[in-house]
């Protein structure tokens, strides 16, 4: 089955950090259609994202006494698949854009704060790839949760899927440029590594790329 992005190969490899010890991909091994699967920790232990067709609840109990929230960038099969096994295991609300969608049980808005560990992120709302995607950015901790909006090496979501539109695509990754910093930390994409050194870069390029034959 075709992935639901367009990540490019060409990536750089990450290097840990202690702000990035709170943070997990529990999709990191996985060979089979699923998102990233991040595993916030802190006062408030948060999933972003839930992946598809893996025993994510036994990975969550490996590393977490339990589970606080979900917190979705968006309801693509491949980030949502899990969502009903990880609302039984462990009785979590669900936060994303459309509460509209089955299994969203609290809606981020534009501009809303929401608790991811031991920091708050700003919600910003970025169309383009899917209708109802968000990112997710904490200016004091330098991250950024990308989600299918941008990956590594000027990569983008995919846009010729139903609710795909490269013109808001564009104007979606112009605005996360806009609102993250330039000496951003550290960008976790819905798909591929995390990226620790220069993520601004790919933002950029990103948007480059984004734009070429739009």
């Amino acid at each position: 089955m075709v992935p639901f992005t367009q990540p490019r190969t060409d990536i750089h490899k990450p290097a840990l950090t202690k702000r990035e010890d709170m943070i997990q991909n529990l999709a990191a091994s996985e060979q089979v259609f699923t998102s990233n699967v991040f595993l916030v920790t802190g006062e408030r232990t948060v999933l972003v994202d839930v992946g598809n067709d893996f025993d994510v609840v036994s990975k969550v109990r490996a590393e977490a006494d339990g589970l606080d929230a979900v917190v979705l960038t968006h309801t693509h099969p491949d980030h949502v698949g899990n969502l009903a096994a990880v609302v039984d295991a462990f009785d979590v609300d669900v936060w994303g854009y459309d509460t509209d969608v089955d299994g969203v049980d609290h809606e981020l808005d534009e501009n809303d704060t929401v608790a991811l560990g031991d920091s708050d992120y700003e919600v910003l709302h970025t169309p383009g790839h899917k209708n109802d995607h968000v990112c997710l950015y904490s200016e004091g901790e330098g991250v950024l949760f990308a989600g299918d909006l941008i990956f590594a090496n000027g990569g983008f979501g995919r846009t010729d899927l139903e609710e795909g539109d490269r013109g808001l695509l564009i104007e979606s990754i112009e605005r996360v440029q806009q609102a993250v910093d330039e000496d951003l930390a550290a960008m976790h994409t819905g798909h591929g590594p995390s990226i620790t050194t220069n993520p601004y870069t790919d933002v950029e390029l990103a948007l480059r790329a984004a734009k070429m034959g739009a």
